[in-house]
């Protein structure tokens, strides 16, 4: 099994861990974002509302494509984190830095690979978030869509591959931007654990993954949470004016949240996404560096 294969399997186990731990937390995130201002008093109003109006099956809707979606994403992700990481090491043995492999990258050398990691990611996880959106913030007792399949079908067949990837702008923004901060931070904290005791990476205690995993991503929702805000409300906008559309593009979208609803906007929703956050990105490192060192023993 190729290295690149290995990658993309742990990867997607990665994925997997992530959507069944954090897919709760998401739905009432989503909630949030996408409702008017004073529909819900906090996260435990939210919450409690789904449970209420929806039942508990409600906190798992639009789970079949993340599941899928997601799975996929994140096996990109590290296909691309992984890849990425084996070039620069290439070029550090070249040039005698970064130790007997090169593996040791520097800050910029992460950054960029996140960077990377996040855009190739970006191509699958617009479609994938804004159907598992739409499916999220729809009407509980009259939905417009039956599920994710049907949702593709009618949405592409009225607006074609563009309303498929509609928000897709500030997606790319927002997994550039927020990858590459997210694996940086991890994996200099794995440089730092292994530099420290002396010890390989398949050695270090699956329970700092979480930790690290965790760190990670409250690294990541700090720099991107405004961002993923206004991904939510264009990806929630109708596609046109006769269907409601509020927002002609990204930037107009900004300036009419802060014009409307000012700065607390751009938080809402905040509170289930940092309690989401270590448990989700800890299940996502778990789940990649358990399955990565089970692959490597092949």
């Amino acid at each position: 099994m190729s290295k690149t294969v290995k990658d993309l399997t742990a990867g997607t186990a990665g994925g997997i861990a992530q959507v069944l731990v954090g897919q709760p937390f998401d739905i009432v995130k989503v909630r949030m974002q996408t409702s008017p201002a004073g529909t819900y008093k906090g996260m435990l109003h939210c919450a409690g509302g789904i449970l209420k109006n929806e039942g508990p099956l409600a906190f798992y809707k639009g789970t079949l494509t993340p599941l899928l979606g997601i799975g996929v994403c994140v096996s990109i992700q590290f296909g691309a984190l992984e890849y990425s990481k084996r070039f620069f090491a290439a070029q550090n043995v070249r040039h005698g830095r970064g130790g007997p492999d090169g593996m040791t990258l520097g800050g910029g050398e992460l950054f960029t690979a996140g960077v990377f990691a996040g855009l190739a990611n970006g191509v699958v996880s617009g479609p994938v978030e804004h159907i598992r959106i739409r499916l999220q913030t729809q009407s509980a007792t009259n939905p417009v869509y039956a599920g994710p399949f049907d949702a593709i079908k009618k949405i592409y067949g009225q607006y074609g591959i563009a309303g498929i990837y509609k928000g897709q702008v500030v997606t790319l923004w927002r997994e550039a931007v927020g990858y590459g901060i997210y694996f940086w931070a991890y994996e200099k904290l794995m440089q730092r654990e292994m530099a420290k005791k002396g010890i390989r990476r398949d050695q270090v205690n699956p329970a700092n993954a979480v930790l690290f995993g965790a760190a990670a991503g409250y690294a990541l929702w700090a720099v991107i949470y405004p961002i993923d805000m206004i991904k939510s409300r264009m990806q929630t906008d109708g596609f046109s004016a006769a269907d409601g559309r509020k927002y002609k593009s990204t930037l107009d979208c900004v300036r009419t949240v802060w014009r409307t609803e000012g700065l607390p906007a751009f938080t809402r929703g905040l509170g289930p996404t940092l309690i989401r956050s270590p448990f989700a990105n800890g299940a996502t490192f778990l789940g990649f560096e358990l399955a990565s060192r089970v692959l490597n023993q092949l």
